[in-house]
């Protein structure tokens, strides 16, 4: 096949993918918006919102770890497909849970289906990454837009889903919204399982489980950085910032529970849009077509020790303020809306520089084990959310932050230039 036969084939398959994971992570948006509200009217404790969505890291990372081989094994449709279809069944789960159950028995039951959603993100977006490395043609800084348009574009989607969720909620309540997605993801399933054309590897009978440990010094080191990079953020994202708008912004009342479900889906949406626009942008940014692999190997850790100043900054106005002010939430929303856009580049060159350090036949391999360090840093910082609001507040989520991005940033200083 010519290589002018292959670039459209490439292309329509790139474009596949990316509609696959834009269904996929907009029911994932709108579903953690919509358990995290909703269990909170319930009564639910900042730990035990925490706790609903632990094995859905988890499961994380345990399904990074076996998905590399398993796309190797079986090909990048078959879990691509996969994970869709689990998503279907953990929505359908989770409408039948019963109002009378316990907290226990709700707790214990949500965090199951979760933790199976959390298979269902993983396959997915290991998947729709690896089939990037492998569709993006040739030439300076190609690579990094592609990987930056699939994954800004996805967190744009993401971030109406937080939107979508939290206006479901208000508008349809739990079980219907839930229902209402479970159908929709099912046709995106069926068209694109009919339109699928051809690009991926379908898989190699040989590929053994015991090479998705990596032994690259840079895959290894990333890994470690990204587990503390994405902690940061999930520190106060997950828990922190959400309960804490609505302490602010609800007066208890039905029309005042609605209020705050919109206005807090509004933020978390507006922050995973600009935070999927600028990881778009990152190559134009960084000025990746005329810098080479050794230049953006260092721009790793200057950006994320220059991004822990900002949390450092925002908990340090909040523990001095003391009781919520309107200028104190105007300061916290500008000053959170400018670390989605330093942890936007902070990612993308992430995303970029694992692709980049890989090598085509085990590209599935390294990206898994990549991502099952982004998902134990999401565990960490789920957990660390939970606990740090309860014993802190808001100052406590943001200060474990800062922590945690300079560790980011300590780490990725030892990445070096692949040899030519």
């Amino acid at each position: 096949m010519t290589d002018t036969a292959q670039r459209p084939a490439g292309m329509a398959a790139y474009i596949a993918v990316t509609a696959a994971y834009w269904a996929f992570m907009l029911t994932d948006g709108a579903l953690r918006m919509l358990v995290l509200l909703h269990f909170h009217t319930l009564g639910f404790s900042p730990v035990q919102l925490a706790y609903l969505f632990i094995l859905y890291e988890i499961a994380g990372i345990v399904t990074n770890l076996s998905a590399g081989w398993i796309a190797a094994r079986f090909g990048l449709t078959a879990t691509l497909y996969a994970g869709l279809g689990l998503q279907i069944v953990a929505l359908i789960a989770l409408a039948q849970l019963d109002p009378s159950w316990g907290i226990a028995a709700s707790v214990a039951f949500v965090m199951c289906v979760q933790g199976l959603s959390g298979v269902a993100k993983d396959l997915a977006k290991m998947s729709s990454k690896s089939a990037v490395k492998l569709l993006a043609p040739a030439g300076e800084g190609v690579l990094f837009r592609w990987v930056a348009l699939l994954t800004g574009s996805k967190n744009a989607v993401k971030g109406l889903g937080f939107l979508l969720g939290a206006a479901l909620l208000a508008l349809v309540g739990f079980v219907g919204s839930v229902l209402a997605m479970a159908a929709v993801l099912a046709a995106i399933l069926l068209v694109i399982a009919l339109r699928m054309p051809s690009g991926l590897p379908t898989g190699r009978k040989g590929a053994k489980f015991t090479e998705v440990f990596s032994k690259s010094h840079n895959v290894n080191w990333l890994s470690a950085a990204r587990v503390f990079l994405f902690g940061a953020r999930d520190v106060w994202f997950v828990v922190g910032i959400p309960i804490y708008f609505y302490a602010v912004l609800s007066d208890g009342t039905v029309a005042g529970n609605r209020t705050a479900f919109f206005t807090i889906g509004v933020f978390m949406a507006v922050w995973i849009i600009l935070y999927g626009a600028v990881q778009a942008s990152a190559p134009r940014l960084l000025r990746a077509d005329t810098r080479g692999e050794a230049a953006l190997i260092g721009e790793a850790w200057r950006w994320a020790l220059g991004l822990a100043l900002l949390p450092a900054l925002l908990a340090t106005l909040v523990w001095f303020a003391g009781a919520p002010a309107p200028w104190l939430t105007g300061t916290l929303i500008a000053g959170l809306l400018g670390f989605g856009a330093i942890f936007a580049v902070n990612s993308a060159l992430h995303s970029y520089l694992i692709l980049a350090f890989t090598k085509a036949e085990r590209v599935t391999m390294d990206v898994g084990f990549y991502y099952m360090a982004n998902a134990a840093g999401r565990l960490i910082g789920t957990l660390l959310s939970g606990l740090s609001y309860q014993w802190g507040g808001l100052p406590a989520c943001l200060g474990v932050a800062a922590v945690m991005l300079a560790l980011s940033g300590i780490l990725a200083r030892q990445l070096r230039p692949v040899a030519a």
